[in-house]
């Protein structure tokens, strides 16, 4: 496991969303539930310097404000809901040869060799996070990595994720609904409810 730096948050604030102040160390995965609406997408959005916001977030002895926000982005990872894709051909997002990990996606080489347009949802979610590890960051932050895949092909990317987590050692700040998968994967657990940021014991697994 990689000895990676804690991600640490000091009163961070966004929207509606009272102050934040946390630390999630190297190999942790706090899972954040909570309803829709209630600031979860731009909480990970404002740690990756994507939003404004107030307050501080530090990776180890590195603070956010710097660096550029393209640099913080290249250590502190965010995989959104709908990711983006700027090229036509899917194999030009990866870095030259590092494709490891299509197999136990459930896809095949041939796929790099796709357009983007042909990708469903499920193909795309699955390649983003692939993505995302390829470019090897500090710290994870992932806006509902599996919402678009049925249940076999979610076990799937778990059971690939949770082993990548285990021998990167990130960081992991996981927004997640489905309370089963959090109980899976979550050494932490917090909601978002009324504005306010509440840790929650874990549950044991299922």
């Amino acid at each position: 496991m990689t000895g990676h730096p804690p991600l640490c948050l000091d009163r961070l604030a966004v929207g509606d969303l009272q102050p934040v102040s946390l630390c999630v160390a190297a190999g942790e995965v706090l899972c954040l539930a909570g309803p829709s609406g209630a600031g979860k997408s731009r909480l990970l959005r404002a740690i990756a310097d994507l939003e404004p916001h107030r307050g501080a977030v530090t990776l180890g002895e590195l603070a956010q404000d710097e660096l550029p926000g393209h640099a913080w982005r290249r250590r502190v990872m965010l995989v959104p809901a709908e990711s983006q894709w700027w090229a036509e051909r899917v194999g030009d997002h990866f870095p030259a040869g590092d494709v490891r990990g299509l197999s136990a996606l459930g896809l095949t080489p041939a796929v790099l060799d796709w357009p983007v347009a042909r990708l469903s949802s499920g193909e795309k979610q699955r390649l983003a996070l692939l993505r995302a590890l390829a470019r090897t960051p500090s710290v994870l932050l992932l806006d509902e990595p599996t919402a678009n895949l049925d249940d076999v092909t979610t076990r799937r990317v778990e059971a690939w994720l949770m082993a990548r987590l285990r021998d990167g050692g990130w960081p992991v700040i996981w927004v997640a609904h489905d309370q089963v998968q959090i109980a899976r994967v979550a050494t932490r657990r917090g909601r978002l409810e009324d504005g306010r940021l509440v840790e929650e014991v874990p549950a044991p697994c299922k």
